[in-house]
């Protein structure tokens, strides 16, 4: 079967900034990452092998200097010393085990060096997504001719309702070759008339110098988790956004803050960390509710939440951006990510609900036993980590009081 990742920048612009973050922040890390498959599919017989050759590929990536000419120019943030990283950074599929069970249902988990580990989750996903297509003959039924037509009118939706949006759909797309008639036809769309709205680009770094656009992405809550799972769950928040403006000065200030809920951010989220981080992203809960929230809290802060950009990216499509632009005009700076509708919405085709999250980590690679963590955000849907930890970080948190 042919490789399905083929580029070392083929992954979200978070997972590179994340990576130099930890670098500069955690150097000597050490964590463990557990798949979860939300809906429990059943994975064809011989699965987990063929993922393994997929994941052994990746070995075979190098950085390009053009793909590095690229990231040098248009994020300019990111200092230099992590491209000679990311120059001498190779894969190694030791830090992966992959095992499918008698039922075909499949696990995984990594484990190493957080700098290591923390460019799989990416491309493990897409591949799994991918492959999983392929392996049930799914694949070829796919119609890229209509998909870029449809993608097109989705573009033109969005355009004209005055969103300003991008492509998050790298883990769960349908293919590479799905994801990439997305971004092509959103930018033509773009370019072909004047629109209110405007599309700004993609989190996939390789798609956007393929089509001279804008990478997009700032952080994940495994930086909270972790922080969570080294120094305890109230003040994670606080510490990683001292992290984050350690390493990017101000830039990239756009900060996921419901890794432990509204309430707990809410009370880390001092004047001078609302000041300097442009705004805050929405990726759980009910949109509406949490931005009153935000707008309530940037008011008794005494800043103008119409000044703050909230990026909206808890399972959207076009007609959810939509009424939630309508609702947020004139209380903030709406804009919007929105992955799986735009790269895994063909007809007939279920797409994926699958994670790879932080389970444990220790601060360095000399402590004898990890840490364990979780995540715990406004859905309890979207919770990770085991039933013993979850109940430990809501007592800390006193989530049940």
């Amino acid at each position: 079967m042919r490789q399905i990742i083929n580029h070392f920048t083929d992954d979200d612009l978070y997972k590179f900034t994340m990576c130099c973050a930890v670098i500069e922040n955690f150097p000597r890390a050490y964590v463990r990452y557990r798949f979860t498959d939300r809906n429990n599919t059943v994975y064809p017989p011989g699965f987990a092998d063929e993922l393994r050759r997929q994941i052994r590929l990746l070995e075979t990536l190098e950085i390009t200097d053009g793909e590095i000419a690229f990231m040098r120019r248009r994020c300019r943030y990111i200092p230099a010393w992590f491209y000679s990283f990311l120059k001498g950074f190779r894969y190694d599929s030791r830090w992966v085990s992959v095992e499918q069970d008698g039922d075909g249902h499949l696990s995984l988990m990594f484990e190493g060096c957080w700098s290591d580990t923390i460019l799989l989750e990416v491309k493990v996903l897409a591949i799994i997504s991918e492959l999983y297509y392929i392996m049930t003959g799914q694949a070829p039924g796919l119609d890229y001719v209509r998909y870029h037509d449809t993608s097109r009118d989705k573009a033109r939706r969005m355009l004209e309702a005055g969103c300003v949006y991008s492509d998050f759909g790298t883990r769960r797309r349908a293919s590479f070759e799905a994801q990439d008639t997305v971004v092509r036809a959103m930018k033509e769309c773009q370019k072909s008339a004047r629109f209110p709205g405007r599309f700004i680009g993609t989190s996939n770094v390789y798609l956007a110098m393929k089509y001279d656009l804008t990478p997009v992405g700032t952080m994940a809550h495994e930086l909270i988790c972790a922080l969570a799972g080294m120094y305890g769950p109230q003040m994670a928040n606080n510490l990683a956004m001292k992290t984050w403006k350690r390493t990017y000065r101000g830039a990239l200030g756009t900060f996921l803050y419901d890794t432990y809920g509204w309430r707990i951010f809410s009370l880390n989220f001092s004047e001078d960390y609302a000041n300097m981080f442009r705004g805050l992203r929405v990726d759980s809960g009910d949109n509406f509710e949490q931005l009153d929230l935000i707008v309530d809290k940037y008011r008794s802060l005494n800043i103008d939440p119409r000044e703050k950009q909230v990026v909206f990216s808890n399972g959207l499509d076009v007609d959810k951006a939509i009424e939630i632009q309508r609702y947020a005009a004139g209380k903030c700076l709406p804009s919007f990510g929105i992955g799986t509708h735009f790269t895994n919405d063909f007809p007939g085709v279920r797409p994926m609900n699958i994670v790879i999250k932080l389970d444990a980590v220790k601060i360095t690679e000399s402590w004898p036993f990890y840490c364990r963590t979780c995540k715990l955000s406004e859905d309890k849907g979207k919770y990770s980590g085991d039933p013993e930890t979850v109940r430990c970080f809501r007592r800390l948190l006193r989530l049940d009081d």
